[in-house]
């Protein structure tokens, strides 16, 4: 039977989503322990996307197979008990047996906060990019609209040597500000390895007046990684979303679930 979590963590102290040889100290690795101690044999997890070292996440979905019946609400209870206190189970449940939590997802949404006030935050210094300087969100958003729609994403990704498609759909970009920071939200069907880091430091870029229209256009139209802004720094990124179709769509909305407005 497969059993789906909805999941909120600081992922400040962690190298990343994924499990990885080198080091024991990812968010998989840390559910993978508990889970397993708690349910008496190995546990494998499988998460929706594998957020990078740094990066934090509102709403990631993750999902593990056990072949007894289990009472979620008691496991729930358990995990919220026994997990380091940066990581966070909201809801637990039965998924369908096909569910997969990366390959059934229709979509992301992802947030990038970027402090533009000159002084810091200290209360969100360990989730914003303390860029400290005035952005043109005009500039910004004249930009972000040639970034939306279906493209080759290619330049707007790490990945030197991408196995599969680079083609995406940026489906939004919302850029706000608010008490000396701005805050750009994008929801795409899916993003490359850094892709929104990247989309992130092209923006603010253009925020600055250092990259124009034009060459964002160069830069999806050849596709050189080299023509595309800077990758921006991993604390400034929240996974807010992981979007489902029916019957996958198994949690209310992750903010809702923290008690959000």
């Amino acid at each position: 039977m497969r059993y789906a979590m909805l999941l909120s963590y600081d992922g400040s102290r962690y190298q990343g989503w994924q499990r990885q040889g080198n080091t024991s100290n990812t968010i998989t690795e840390k559910l993978e322990i508990v889970l397993s101690r708690l349910l008496e044999e190995p546990v494998g997890v499988s998460g929706a996307g594998r957020t990078d070292a740094g990066v934090h996440a509102l709403g990631q979905v993750a999902a593990f197979d056990f072949a007894r019946p289990l009472d979620p609400k008691a496991l729930l209870d358990a995990l919220r008990s026994y997990l380091p206190e940066d990581i966070a189970v909201l809801d637990l449940k039965k998924a369908p047996e096909r569910f997969h939590p990366r390959l059934s997802a229709s979509g992301k949404i992802y947030r990038y906060e970027i402090r533009e006030a000159p002084w810091t935050d200290v209360f969100r210094r360990r989730y914003q990019w303390a860029l400290m300087r005035p952005l043109d969100l005009k500039a910004m958003e004249e930009c972000a609209r040639i970034l939306m729609g279906e493209h080759d994403f290619r330049a707007f990704s790490s990945d030197r040597r991408p196995a599969h498609s680079t083609v995406r759909e940026l489906r939004s970009v919302r850029i706000d500000r608010r008490a000396g920071t701005v805050t750009i939200t994008c929801e795409g069907s899916g993003f490359l390895y850094n892709m929104v880091r990247i989309l992130t430091g092209t923006l603010v870029q253009a925020g600055l007046h250092e990259m124009g229209p034009d060459q964002v256009r160069e830069a999806l139209l050849t596709l050189d990684r080299q023509k595309a802004g800077a990758t921006a720094p991993a604390k400034g990124l929240t996974l807010v979303k992981v979007i489902y179709p029916d019957p996958f769509d198994l949690f209310d909305d992750p903010l809702d679930a923290q008690g959000f407005v």
